[in-house]
């Protein structure tokens, strides 16, 4: 049996377009894939409620769902009444339509949508973004920081009402307490904002003197903020709650923490795996021999085999930066880079040049698999 639409939301048949929006927000808001990560229920609820609302928030097509259900708008059925018209939403993706309703876009997430000061309601507060920088170490390990920033705090005179104590609020006389008002354009109506008590539906008497009415003031805050292990520069942290409070008593925003993790002096990373490279003694690399490498956390000995040669690759298995979704850590890439001497004694020369004399370096300076390639590539 297909879903009933008007249940869906959460709302009668008589609701107003107004009452289908808010209904939706508060839907889509729980709902939403951002919110409920690898969530599978929530994410097929999500794209049930904004199909309903699609279908129910535009008039036309609220009259044919009304009139014939969702049979209405399935491509698949034959002709009648109204089908064929706005049965695309099946190839919408539900978070256009979330982003259309309630702002937002270039294609960003979630997050990006109510980042950087977007306001999901007229009088609720802004979000916030503060950067941070941790080191590696931190990065791996995890790190509480506290995080100094300002933001809109609920004015302490009048409690966040927007009215000195005392005074009386009424009903605003421009839109009976609606918080809209209906402008009329030849054929066309649009609601706008209550420009008399900005969407409040009430006016105050007597506005507090210290925030001016809007019942919030800016103030210097901190926030407590656990980094998860496994952050990357670029990972982006939500505080619930934590941004501008919003005006006269309404939903705070929310704070938003970007990461930046400094760079290393001996290792880069990649994804979770990490590399640095070692320099090693030729005699090492040639003959064999075991050396010392670094660790994000202490030290191991890693065994070089006669014979290797420079930019020899050895993967230490879990080595690396642990997951910040997932089981696997990453592992860490140990690059070999031959330890060429810039100065040597006397005695190291006459050695140097006995070994390469005993070789045949000043006939064959070049290997012989590498003059074969040249040979090859000019002939």
């Amino acid at each position: 049996m297909a879903d009933d639409y008007y249940s869906l939301l959460g709302v009668a048949k008589s609701a107003s377009a107004d009452e289908l929006k808010k209904a939706y927000r508060k839907k889509a808001m729980e709902f939403h894939p951002d919110r409920n990560p690898g969530n599978k229920e929530a994410e097929d609820k999500f794209k049930k409620v904004s199909r309903a609302y699609e279908i129910l928030g535009d008039e036309a097509k609220r009259k044919l769902y009304d009139q014939h259900g969702e049979a209405a708008f399935d491509p698949n059925m034959g002709a009648g009444a109204g089908r064929g018209q706005g049965g695309g939403f099946r190839g919408a993706d539900p978070r256009d339509i979330f982003e259309q309703m309630f702002g937002g876009g270039g294609g960003g997430g979630f997050g990006d949508m109510f980042g950087g000061g977007g306001q999901t309601q007229e009088n609720d507060g802004e979000d916030l973004r503060v950067d941070l920088k941790i080191t590696l170490e931190e990065a791996a390990e995890g790190v509480e920081r506290k995080i100094p920033y300002r933001k809109h705090v609920a004015c302490a005179k009048c409690a966040g009402s927007g009215a000195e104590p005392g005074s009386k609020k009424s009903r605003c006389p421009t839109c009976g307490g609606q918080g809209q008002v209906v402008r009329s354009n030849g054929f066309f109506q649009m609601r706008q904002v209550c420009p008399s008590c900005g969407g409040q539906g009430e006016r105050i008497d007597k506005p507090c003197k210290p925030c001016s009415g809007e019942g919030r003031v800016v103030a210097e805050s901190t926030v407590s903020l656990r980094i998860p292990p496994g952050v990357d520069t670029g990972t982006k942290l939500r505080s619930s709650g934590n941004g501008s409070a919003g005006r006269r008593g309404a939903q705070a925003g929310d704070l938003y923490v970007y990461i930046t993790v400094t760079e290393h002096q001996l290792f880069e990373r990649d994804g979770d795996d990490l590399a640095c490279s070692v320099p090693v003694k030729f005699s090492i690399a040639a003959l064999g021999g075991k050396i010392v490498v670094p660790k994000l956390k202490g030290k191991t000995t890693l065994n070089i085999p006669a014979g290797t040669q420079g930019g020899t690759i050895f993967r230490l298995r879990g080595e690396g930066m642990p997951p910040l979704r997932g089981s696997t850590s990453g592992d860490l890439l140990v690059r070999v880079d031959i330890d060429v001497p810039k100065k040597m004694s006397d005695k190291e020369k006459e050695a140097l040049k006995a070994y390469a004399a005993a070789c045949g370096d000043e006939a064959a300076p070049v290997s012989e698999s590498w003059r074969a390639k040249f040979k090859e590539f000019f002939r």
